[in-house]
């Protein structure tokens, strides 16, 4: 009798199973790494610098690299089957992200691990080196994912060499490639992402992908794509995720899209589509996520064809600017919703109609409702209450009106409440958020809402983030806000405080990133603290326009630990006095300081030239004095410098068109700098605003004055603030350089109060963009020029106070300005009165008698009546008297006899 096959197959089985067990149990006992393998890791190590200690398990005494951080091989034979370096932190640009960066270059011995199936070197910085070519050798690979980890150059086309691949990450925004041809090679890939790489040469892309038969994910993110090739998507019948998000993709959305039955995910986030009707988006019967925001789709969203999306989860429509009309009906069938995003299109719906809509079954499901900035009004109804695993709310940016209802409160799965900027009043009170226990965002900035709160209530939350800006929210300072430990963004600006901050808060502002309570009445000094202070997370710290008194030093000098990280510093506009302390090396990243409108005193400290980080200085009105310290050529990449109204004294540095290359304002305004403008300055092709006025200066205004190359662009609308040049109340001389026209961007220029001469430019016409002209208060001659009738912005003009003659040019711009603006000139024409008549020839007719008949002929009756009159009144009021007083007779005479004697001596005749 034969033996039975299948029962020795399965005795074979349980036997090579035993064994296998024998063997496994014998590895693990002993030390499972392999040596060759246990060495290419250590080298590895070697050539990458961690500074997090990420990689501080990987050390020689310990012998098994089985347990090393990262490290994982086969429990049979030992071998390293999984590599897995990934940044554990998301490439969001976050600190944690980048300190927990490796840092350097993939050594060749990572070929030693020929066994290796998952490779995972995402997130890290590999300092722009090409993707190693060598990679491709190994083809035991499944995942391989270099994601984000600062690669450049060609993708290496061996890497089609990797037939095994399931998972294939290169997404970067360095890496490119002309052909991606060698895709063409890994039929088994299932997962392909190649988000923001650019394959703009690479004509075949789509065709190739399209070839694969095993994908069931793609990501061709960010790729500048313009347009769909004529693809059958056969090969796409596993397609469960397609992301085509960030092209340029134009036109209608192609329907064909609608033969990928098999779509769970389609994300078109970010292109140009413009289609206003999806009907074979019902084909998508499984379809659960759809991302159509940041495109141009028009019309009205009833016609877009997505009523029977009835497994859909996540619909994002926002950013569609002309997509408007009202949310269906039909959309309250969608009992799966979980994310609806249809901020910043045209909507116009009451929302309390949007609410009930989604009222019934959506309500039950619905975790996150983002409709900021789509223009929905109304009132906020009790039908809040039915969301009871909202956990996300933003209607900012619209015109919600009336009081927020209590019900709001009664969602206990609510995080994040944005309700900032509509027309929301009332009072706000504990009620409000009774059940809120996990709520950490909370803001409703914009808003006329009263928060009365009881100064003993302890919130039931712990917030991160709390924004009531222009609520009312004082007069007594907050001091439930204590008890936030997590709070790092605070935002209580223009609430109406008018109390002294309290020493506990004090002690907890280093837990800020961003700390705003500018525009109250807050009074008080800055605290010498006790202790050295915690390290202060923030990078904006803003408490001006309030009424804090006293001396800076404890807060700018009480250690590193508070300023290292702080990149916004705003105490202007309040009454702190003393010298500015020379601490400001403890403040390496602060890009903004803003010290204006206080009472500080003294010289300007040299530590401030430290602040090599620096983009804008305003030390505008105190009462500072001394000169511009030297070390303010730190400042390499200032782009905004104000000491306006102090008492600086000495010349303008010359330096300062050396170093600030990228200055873009510059105001010394009314101080007591002398000497002449620095023909350096020239050097400012950057500068937007240059204002000098009320100083002592002198000079000329050098030629090269038309290298600011920023004001000499006649279109600045796209510009944030005006463009000027302010010289006035200085001793500047010379004639108006004709340069000056060249600066066609100009809006507004002021040479008044000085001592220039000669002629206005003829060709002053071509700045039109100029809206205010001041020439007052010079020696300037001459006639107006023709040209100046051009100016079409023009709505402010002074030219008094000169010696301009002439007719003032006749146009619809210069008669609009009054009398005012040419007074004090030898000038004529309107508005000033008409010009004399000895200055206009009459022609004589044919007899000799020039057009008397016809000036006879014209005159009115009412002007011989008038100058009938005019001589009556004018013999009495003048001739009268002589006849009347003999010293009067005396001395009119006595005047005739010297005016003969003068028109005798200059020839009269």
């Amino acid at each position: 009798m034969k033996p039975n096959t299948s029962a020795f197959v399965a005795l074979a089985l349980l036997e090579l199973f035993a064994i296998a067990n024998v063997i496994n149990i014998s590895l693990c006992n002993g030390t499972s790494c392999i040596e060759s393998e246990r060495e290419a890791l250590l080298k590895l190590k070697h050539d990458l610098r961690d500074p997090s200690n990420r990689l501080s398990s990987w050390i020689g005494d310990n012998g098994d690299c089985c347990k090393w951080g990262g490290v994982f091989c086969s429990n049979f034979s030992g071998h390293v089957l999984e590599l897995n370096l990934q940044n554990p932190f998301s490439p969001d640009g976050s600190e944690a992200y980048q300190s927990l960066k490796l840092v350097g270059k993939i050594n060749p011995s990572l070929l030693e691990l020929k066994h290796l199936v998952h490779l995972d070197l995402s997130g890290n910085d590999f300092q722009g080196i090409q993707i190693p070519k060598y990679l491709a050798s190994l083809v035991s690979l499944r995942y391989l994912n270099l994601s984000e980890a600062n690669f450049t150059g060609m993708i290496p086309h061996q890497l089609g060499n990797l037939s095994n691949l399931q998972y294939l990450d290169l997404s970067g925004e360095e890496l490119h490639a002309d052909t991606i041809s060698w895709l063409s090679g890994l039929s088994l890939l299932e997962h392909l992402y190649i988000s923001f790489a650019n394959l703009s040469k690479a004509s075949d892309s789509l065709l190739v992908i399209n070839s694969l038969p095993s994908l069931k994910e793609l990501k061709l993110s960010f790729w500048e794509l313009h347009h769909f090739p004529p693809l059958s998507f056969a090969n796409f019948s596993s397609l469960t995720t397609l992301d085509l998000s960030g092209n340029q993709f134009q036109g209608q959305i192609p329907s064909r899209l609608g033969n990928l039955t098999s779509l769970k995910h389609l994300d078109l986030y970010s292109n140009q589509f413009n289609s206003a009707v999806l009907g074979w988006l019902s084909k998508l019967n499984d379809l659960e996520v759809l991302s159509l925001e940041d495109n141009r789709l028009q019309g009205d969203i009833s016609s877009l064809g997505l009523e029977n999306l009835t497994s859909i989860q996540t619909l994002s429509l926002d950013r569609n600017y002309e997509l408007g009309g009202k949310i269906p009906t039909s959309f309250g069938r969608f009992c799966k919703l979980t994310f609806f995003s249809m901020g910043f299109t045209n909507l116009s719906q009451d929302v309390s109609a949007i609410l009930g809509i989604f009222s019934a079954c959506v309500a039950y499901e619905l975790e996150s409702l983002y409709l900021s900035g789509c223009q929905i009004f109304g009132h906020l109804t009790n039908q809040l209450g039915r969301f009871k695993r909202l956990n996300f709310l933003d209607l900012s940016n619209n015109q919600i009106y009336g009081s927020i209802p209590f019900s709001l409160g009664q969602i206990a799965s609510l995080e994040y409440l944005i309700l900032s900027n509509n027309k929301l009043n009332g009072t706000v009170s504990e009620i409000h958020f009774v059940n809120l226990t996990k709520l950490v965002w909370f803001r409703v900035n914009g808003n006329s809402l009263i928060f009365k709160i009881n100064p003993n209530w302890v919130p039931p939350f712990q917030l991160t983030l709390l924004e009531l800006r222009s609520c009312h929210l004082g007069p007594r300072f907050p001091s439930w806000l204590q008890s936030q430990k997590k709070l790092n963004d605070l935002d209580i600006s223009s609430t109406r405080i008018s109390a002294k901050i309290p020493r506990g808060f004090w002690n907890s502002i280093f837990q800020y990133y961003y700390l705003n309570i500018s525009g109250n009445q807050i009074y008080g000094g800055v605290p010498k603290f006790d202790s050295p202070m915690p390290l202060f997370m923030g990078s904006i710290f803003d408490l001006s326009n309030n009424a804090l008194s006293g001396s800076i030093f404890h807060l700018i000098c009480r250690g590193k630990n508070f300023s290292k990280n702080v990149e916004f510093l705003q105490l202007s506009k309040n009454h702190f006095s003393g010298e500015i302390p020379d601490c400001w090396m403890n403040w390496p990243r602060l890009g903004m300081l803003n010290l204006g409108n206080n009472n500080f005193t003294g010289s300007l400290p040299m530590s401030i030239g430290t602040l090599s980080s620096l983009m804008s200085l305003n030390l505008r009105n105190n009462r500072l004095s001394g000169i511009i310290p030297t070390s303010f050529k730190n400042f390499t990449i200032l782009e905004a410098l104000d000491m306006g109204e102090n008492e600086l004294v000495g010349n303008i540095p010359t330096w300062m068109g050396e170093r600030f290359s990228r200055l873009m304002i510059l105001n010394l305004r009314s101080n007591k700098f002398h000497g002449d403008f620095p023909i350096q300055l020239c050097r400012l092709a950057s500068l937007q605003i240059l204002d000098v006025a009320y100083n002592s200066l002198s000079g000329t205004i050098p030629r090269c004055i038309n290298s600011f190359s920023a004001m000499a662009t006649a279109d600045s609308s796209d510009q944030s603030s005006d463009i000027f040049i302010d010289i006035s109340k200085n001793n500047f001389s010379g004639e108006i350089l004709v340069e000056v026209t060249n600066l066609q961007g100009l809006q507004s220029l002021n040479l008044s109060h000085n001592l220039f001469t000669g002629r206005i430019p003829d060709n002053i016409g071509v700045m039109r963009s100029i809206e205010s002209l001041d020439f007052s208060a010079n020696q300037l001659s001459g006639q107006i020029p023709q040209s100046m009738s051009n100016l079409s912005f023009l709505n402010y003009l002074n030219l008094s106070n000169n010696n301009l003659n002439g007719e003032i040019p006749s146009s619809t711009q210069l008669q609009s300005f009054g009398a005012s603006s040419f007074a004090s000139n030898d000038l004529c024409g309107a508005p000033l009165a008409n010009c004399t008549e000895k200055n206009i020839l009459i022609p004589e007719d044919e007899n000799g008698n020039g057009n008397e008949g016809d000036y006879e002929d014209g005159v009115d009756w009412l002007l011989h009546i008038s100058m009938a009159l005019g001589f009556v009144v004018g013999f009495w009021c003048f001739i009268g008297p002589l006849l009347i007083k003999r010293r009067w007779r005396y001395k009119y005479y006595h005047f005739l006899d010297r005016l003969g004697d003068g028109c005798f001596v200059r020839k009269c005749y």
